[in-house]
């Protein structure tokens, strides 16, 4: 069986459970694929907190959201400076919880892909 914090040592508590339990029934190379898929898509908690900050600069509102795949949110805090900035604060203590949605999804995502997942 894989084992998720060799394959992807930088991924902690909730996320490491979680892709833990989509490896668990895949061989070691599904595994490894799985795993190098997932490094080069998922976004790091660190970096939508220092976009969230960013965020606090006119004009450039809601690049975090952007970047999570969230479009129309991230136009909406473009057009409203991040809803009067109250918004990016939020996103700014939310920093983890909106990278965690998106890497869970996507590897939801990359565990379908190819017959990956079981």
């Amino acid at each position: 069986m894989p084992n998720v914090l060799t394959l992807m040592p930088q991924l902690e508590g909730e996320e490491a459970m979680y892709v833990q339990h989509l490896i668990s029934g895949m061989t070691e190379e599904q595994a490894q694929q799985f795993a190098m898929i997932y490094r080069e898509r998922r976004k790091d908690p660190q970096l939508i907190l220092l976009l969230s900050v960013l965020g606090i600069v006119p004009g450039i509102a809601g690049i975090q959201r952007f970047v999570t795949d969230s479009i129309g949110l991230g136009i909406v805090y473009l057009l409203t400076g991040g809803f009067c900035f109250i918004g990016t604060i939020v996103d700014m203590i939310n920093y983890k919880r909106i990278a965690w949605d998106f890497n869970r999804t996507k590897a939801e995502e990359i565990a379908q892909i190819g017959g990956i997942r079981r």
